[in-house]
């Protein structure tokens, strides 16, 4: 048998689709693990640490060890350390980002901060909008974890980072940089925390705009499944295309 290829898999749309697994989706890991092939599941959501992560998606019966899961808030924190070691910054967001920031040696404060690093929350707070905007204003450099304009919740679509970005780059003039999907930065962090290269990697994902474009401009084959928000009818309107369309990553075969 050939070595099987590495994967990098998107969360939402792909494994789950909110509270539920998508069917075959554990099959799918099952697979991985027996091929001993190397994976990461990632998300752009960077609200929980990856031990809470992998905790909800084991009550809901997707074994996904917290080691195997990557997301934008690590990715942040890894683009700091590489920028600037050592260094401080002003954190909106929760305990998915700022221990990921901690765990670099960042210092968090708002005292002539390096960065101001936006997030998602829970509740966004009037005040620490406004400081962060004072902030870049008086010109510290303006990172976000990820440019989504809404997540999923309970009760509905709320807003998420993209929209809190999109507020505080409109009133200060000044644009994030984004760290998440679509940029094929978080894509090469993740390739390098796992340990391989991009041209034995399959990037898995529902969303051409952001999963199987990232894909592309980082050099990976890419598997686009239809199980979360693509449609094959839509897949003609992008100017570049996933490797192969499956249904669902049951379809996938390592």
């Amino acid at each position: 048998m050939e070595p099987p290829k590495n994967y990098l898999i998107d969360m939402d749309g792909v494994l789950i689709n909110g509270p539920t697994i998508i069917p075959g989706a554990d099959l799918f890991l099952e697979r991985l693990r027996a091929r001993h092939a190397e994976y990461l599941v990632l998300t752009n959501n960077p609200l929980y640490t990856t031990r809470d992560l992998a905790h909800r998606l084991q009550s809901i019966g997707l074994d996904i060890p917290a080691e195997r899961i990557f997301t934008s808030a690590m990715a942040t924190a890894r683009f700091l350390q590489s920028q600037r070691p050592g260094g401080t910054a002003f954190v909106i967001g929760e305990s998915g980002l700022t221990e990921a920031i901690h765990s670099v040696g960042y210092v968090l404060t708002d005292r002539n901060p390096d960065y101001v690093v936006l997030g998602e929350t829970f509740s966004y707070n009037l005040e620490l909008i406004t400081k962060a905007l004072r902030l870049v204003v008086g010109g510290v450099r303006f990172i976000a974890t990820n440019p989504d304009p809404v997540g999923p919740a309970e009760g509905g679509l709320v807003p998420a980072c993209g929209a809190m970005a999109a507020l505080i780059e409109r009133a200060s003039g000044v644009s994030p940089f984004f760290i998440g999907k679509p940029n094929p930065l978080m894509m090469r962090s993740a390739l390098n925390y796992l340990g391989v290269h991009s041209e034995n990697t399959l990037m898995v994902g529902d969303r051409m705009d952001t999963d199987i474009i990232a894909g592309v401009e980082s050099g990976m084959e890419t598997a686009l499944v239809l199980s979360g928000v693509t449609r094959q009818a839509e897949v003609n309107r992008f100017p570049y295309l996933p490797t192969r369309i499956v249904e669902s990553v049951a379809d996938i075969q390592p």
